[in-house]
């Protein structure tokens, strides 16, 4: 774990002492050392409990694709920033830079915590960085308002989250995740049990987003720049639901009672979000509600507390990173063109960038879940689980495939397809460097069609 740890936090000074030539070469390929060498987690995935375990951290197979998935964005994040930053003077390329790699280290100690109060710790210290991401190199001026709906909306389902947590200290003694699945809670069955369910869940329920808390996202994808897009909807998103399902383990008797009116809220958000997304004419706005729509099957998932529902949420958290990640990266990519996000605006590019439009197409396709990518595995497992639990959800999930398969196509069509626009006259070739940032987000999710079973933590 410290193999990981200090490299990521020695990546700060490392930003700042370099050459300025050799600023961008240099943490591009330290960082990408330690997305490689991060994969040795992958080796533990096989044995049950935990591994690499110390009095703090530790790593399982849930928490491990999360913490691989993490380290192997920083690199991406740093090859996709390059060209906008170019011209920016150097100290805010370094401080660029350094957010991200802080911004990594909370994650790190957040997915490896195993007390729950230094989980709570660095899920809010992931604020500061991302904070100031939006904040200060976002597109526009909306950037303020942005990082305001990000920060009250997050610390407003924060704070329940610290209350309930310091009450499960006061019941049990302990906040140690090694030992809480251990202990007799003496709530379950009274009002307060409810109450204090709800405070617990709250905060990952608003970080996820459920329909209804999700206000905040959009925003903070549309004004954010390219890397603040690819972590918040890679990993951010993510915190929620493996908060989730780590304090649910603890909630078993409760949960039952009380699911069900989240879970149909979550499936009725795929529905609406995925209806919004047809009507969108903002191209990072489409792609930050179609996140809204797969994260709430993913809490559908989680709620039902199966066996497959966990599974298949952990699945789709991980394909829904890498597939949303390079999504925004093309969405980018179109950007740094055509200087606008309308669709109508920065359409017909096929002709101007056939390779750019074939990996427009694979991204369009593994976000409509194409078999055999792993987005279907995870969706699929869903859909079962959720409808085990009942079988009206059917209509729900399945109406959402089918929006969702909508929504997909019809931003490949209107990006891609038909005549270019007159306005349009010299547009700039696509660079090696953006193909192989998008081989890189690609080239994973492909992979692990072939062993998929790395990121079957649950059923292991």
């Amino acid at each position: 774990m410290l193999v990981i740890l200090v490299p990521t936090l020695m990546l700060i000074p490392t930003a700042w002492v370099i050459r300025p030539a050799w600023l961008w070469p240099v943490t591009l390929a330290y960082s990408l050392v330690i997305a490689l060498t991060s994969l040795f987690w992958f080796k533990n995935l096989t044995e049950t409990g935990l591994s690499y375990l110390n009095l703090y951290m530790a790593t399982d197979t849930i928490s491990a694709p999360l913490l691989i998935l993490t380290t192997w964005l920083l690199p991406l994040m740093m090859l996709a920033s390059q060209a906008h930053l170019h011209h920016e003077p150097l100290n805010r390329q370094r401080m660029y830079i350094s957010l991200l790699a802080s911004l990594q280290f909370f994650l790190i100690l957040a997915f490896s915590a195993t007390e729950i109060i230094m989980f709570y710790i660095m899920f809010e210290a992931t604020l500061i960085p991302t904070l100031f991401l939006i904040t200060r190199w976002g597109n526009q001026t909306e950037r303020l308002n942005a990082g305001a709906y990000f920060l009250f909306y997050t610390l407003a389902g924060s704070l329940p989250l610290l209350v309930a947590l310091l009450l499960l200290q006061n019941t049990t003694g302990t906040l140690s995740l090694l030992t809480l699945q251990y202990s007799e809670l003496t709530m379950s069955g009274s009002y307060s049990s409810k109450f204090w369910w709800v405070a617990l869940m709250l905060a990952f329920l608003v970080k996820m987003p459920l329909y209804g808390a999700h206000l905040w996202l959009p925003k903070a994808h549309v004004e954010a720049p390219v890397a603040g897009s690819m972590i918040l909807a890679a990993i951010l998103l993510k915190l929620g639901g493996y908060g989730m399902i780590r304090v649910l383990m603890m909630l078993e008797p409760v949960t039952k009672q009380l699911c069900y009116p989240f879970i149909i809220l979550a499936l009725w958000g795929v529905i609406v979000t995925g209806s919004t997304c047809l009507r969108q004419t903002d191209l990072k706005s489409l792609i930050a509600y179609s996140s809204v729509s797969h994260m709430g099957l993913v809490i559908a998932g989680i709620l039902t507390q199966s066996p497959w529902g966990i599974t298949g949420s952990l699945i789709l958290m991980i394909s829904h990173g890498l597939t949303s990640s390079a999504l925004f990266c093309l969405a980018n990519t179109n950007y740094e063109r055509t200087h606008s996000r309308t669709m109508l605006l920065a359409r017909g590019l096929q002709a101007a960038l056939p390779l750019m439009a074939m990996w427009w197409f694979l991204a369009s396709l593994a976000n409509l879940a194409l078999p055999p990518l792993p987005n279907l595995m995870g969706e699929l497992m869903i859909i079962t689980a959720t409808f085990n639990w009942s079988w009206w959800t059917i209509i729900l999930t399945g109406a959402g495939t089918l929006i969702t398969a909508g929504y997909s196509l019809y931003m490949f069509l209107m990006t891609q397809r038909g005549p270019l626009p007159p306005h349009i006259k010299n547009i700039t070739p696509s660079h090696s460097r953006e193909h192989l940032l998008m081989a890189l987000h690609l080239l994973p999710l492909i992979l692990l069609v072939l062993k998929p079973e790395l990121i079957w933590g649950w059923t292991s």
